[in-house]
């Protein structure tokens, strides 16, 4: 099959209703390896209830609630689904997350642009998610790059492609403020996809290899949770309710058992920030810009 891009853009999603609890929201982070260091006790209001400071919650633990699940394989949608890759993720905090809550997801697909023959094609879908009572607690961007799909407007007789986001501001040149440094696990994205992405990418060697890997790669957005837990841990001081807005570029894939450095400069409220494997050298997440709820000294 081949993208038919006024169906993308029509594609209907059913509200995902998702009732979460504190146990949970400590899952989440330990998923992204939040606690590694058990003397670490900055850690703890993450993942354990008996401190003195209530718990939180990652924000960026919004990618995987109210989540439509791996939609992109079903046959419908024209996808060449086992070459498709995570290109960018944008997240709006409207308001800090419940460390319990019940909460509705609702998803629409609002862009389709076709980058041509041979050079893919990127489907943008947008997810609000919300309490049961109205609050708007997040707006998640998610851009998938389609490595496979690129022409489809040309093959199926020169159909609509619309305008690409804003694009991403890239980090300065400059000396960062902070660096903060994870030990990915070997069994990071085993235990991730248990938040709900169950992509074969992530668990199966022959999957992965047909993708083009040498063996499954990390979750982008696990990634991406373990740079919001770095901006949290630097920027914030430890605070994930200040951290207010966090996109990102996936510029190249990770692999589990790696070591992941994320780097941060800040102005007043504004954070830019990017993040190397440090293994191979290589920056993984790119042109990362997030703010703050107030200016942090």
């Amino acid at each position: 099959m081949t993208i038919n891009y006024q169906q993308l853009k029509d594609r209907p999603f059913a509200p995902v209703h998702q009732d979460y609890s504190q146990r949970d929201t400590m899952l989440y982070a330990l998923s992204l390896g939040v606690g590694n260091d058990p003397l670490d006790a900055r850690n703890l209001p993450l993942v354990y209830e008996g401190m003195a400071q209530p718990l939180q919650a990652l924000p960026t633990m919004s990618s995987v609630l109210g989540y439509p699940g791996f939609w992109a394989k079903e046959a419908d949608t024209g996808i060449d689904w086992v070459k498709l890759v995570h290109g960018e993720q944008r997240t709006t905090i409207h308001q800090p997350l419940p460390v319990g809550a019940k909460v509705v997801g609702k998803t629409r697909v609002t862009r389709v642009i076709d980058k041509g023959a041979g050079k893919g094609a990127i489907v943008v879908s947008e997810r609000s998610l919300e309490g049961e009572d109205g609050t708007r607690y997040a707006t998640l961007e998610q851009v998938t790059f389609c490595r496979g799909d690129g022409g489809y407007s040309e093959a199926l007789g020169g159909q609509p492609s619309d305008p690409s986001l804003p694009a991403l501001a890239p980090t300065p040149d400059t000396a960062p403020r902070w660096t903060y440094t994870h030990t990915i696990r070997p069994e990071a994205a085993l235990l991730y996809r248990l938040m709900g992405d169950y992509n074969p990418l992530h668990a199966d060697p022959q999957v992965a290899q047909a993708a083009g890997f040498d063996k499954p790669i990390l979750h982008g957005l696990a990634t991406y949770g373990m740079v919001c837990h770095a901006l949290v841990m630097t920027a914030c001081n430890g605070d994930a309710s200040l951290l207010r807005s966090m996109h990102a570029r996936f510029s190249s894939p990770v692999f589990p058992g790696e070591t992941l450095r994320t780097e941060v400069w800040q102005e007043g409220d504004a954070l830019q920030f990017r993040a190397l494997v440090v293994e191979r050298g290589i920056v993984v997440l790119s042109h990362g810009n997030a703010s703050l709820a107030a200016a942090q000294p």
